[in-house]
């Protein structure tokens, strides 16, 4: 699967979800025994570790299909780069998706960061984003959200590119509707400027 198909079934796994008529593919005993001698993801995905938004939920894919690292508030560490390295270097996973959502918690807990206390390593990767979201109009939580995700959209673009770099898109889950938007679903072209 290429990175254009990886996006198309992910966009279409998500149409089930936001409509309640998932698929549940991937998931029996013959999926199971079939993982046993290995993996072979098809996409990547960077998300946040909130426990409303699981990718593989999300998305209405299975046992095998998706290589997802979560932390609080999709921030992207050194751990966090070496393990989508490794699905992007060994496993040729060809996309990568930054996936934030609406009504982050670990976005307003950084947003409500008082200056006077001592700032942990979530909200200092946050704030590039927030400071940004105060230029903008609209909800300053949501915000945030989208320019964190571009932040670390355009970061993973240069930290995996090369010959083998993956395409990178962004997204938000909204919660309200079930619905994923992707904010550079046009643009797949890894910063190596391989056609997908």
């Amino acid at each position: 699967m290429n990175r254009t198909q990886a996006l198309r079934a992910l966009i279409e796994g998500n149409r089930r979800h936001a409509r309640g008529a998932h698929h549940h593919p991937h998931q029996d005993a013959d999926r199971i025994a079939f993982l046993v001698s290995g993996q072979s993801p098809w996409a990547a995905v960077l998300g946040c570790s909130d426990s409303r938004v699981p990718p593989e939920i999300v998305f209405d894919q299975g046992l095998g299909d998706l290589f997802v690292v979560r932390t609080a508030g999709h921030v992207c560490d050194a751990t966090v780069l070496a393990s989508l390295g490794y699905a992007v270097r060994h496993l040729q996973v060809p996309l990568v998706v930054v996936l934030g959502h609406t009504g982050c918690g670990a976005v307003r807990a950084a947003i409500a960061h008082r200056p006077d206390e001592p700032e942990d390593c979530l909200c200092a990767a946050i704030r590039p984003a927030i400071e940004g979201a105060r230029l903008c109009a609209g909800d300053l939580c949501d915000q945030t959200v989208r320019l964190h995700v571009e932040g670390m959209v355009a970061y993973l673009r240069q930290a995996l590119s090369g010959p083998e770099g993956p395409g990178v898109v962004g997204a938000v889950y909204h919660l309200d509707s079930g619905r994923v938007e992707f904010l550079t679903p046009g643009d797949l072209t890894p910063r190596s400027g391989l056609p997908g």
